[in-house]
């Protein structure tokens, strides 16, 4: 398995004062989706969001996020959604559903909806690799998802100037 990247961030971030987020997270292993979380809110901040123009909704699992992000979607005073959860795989094919359903479903919203839908679901095979994706070791995810709302909003705002 490859250990490089080839992703490259871009040297600027859009200015995120006038967009309006939303965050739908799983309370779900909390210990990580909290951090992730944590995370999230703390880059939009960092890039000039106001912290009244965050809303935070939470759902009990990562099923859950679907609803959660489609209702968040039709209610029409956020910019752009964080889908935030943490799937670890345990011993029966409960996983295999959940993630192929969160997977499918979330990415249908974003390419019919009206607003992008950033997908911030770990799936990991045990609880240490999801640790690894929140402590820096493998990056810190919650920014990273964050990074992409700003950059996906800016996005869609520059198409209809």
């Amino acid at each position: 398995m490859s250990t490089h990247t080839f992703f490259k961030e871009s040297t600027t971030t859009p200015d995120a004062s006038n967009m309006r987020f939303g965050l739908v997270v799983a309370e779900w292993n909390s210990h990580i989706t909290d951090v992730l979380l944590d995370q999230a809110v703390c880059a939009l901040l960092s890039a000039g969001a106001k912290k009244e123009n965050i809303i935070i909704k939470r759902v009990p699992g990562s099923f859950e996020l679907i609803f959660g992000c489609s209702e968040l979607a039709r209610y029409k005073g956020v910019d752009g959604i964080i889908a935030i959860g943490s799937v670890i795989r345990g011993d029966t094919p409960h996983f295999d559903y959940i993630c192929n359903g969160v997977t499918q479903e979330l990415a249908r919203q974003n390419s019919t909806g009206e607003v992008p839908i950033i997908y911030g679901l770990l799936t990991t095979e045990n609880e240490h690799q999801a640790i690894e994706r929140i402590d820096g070791t493998v990056g810190r995810k919650g920014e990273e998802f964050a990074m992409t709302a700003i950059k996906m909003i800016d996005f869609s705002w520059s198409l209809k100037k």
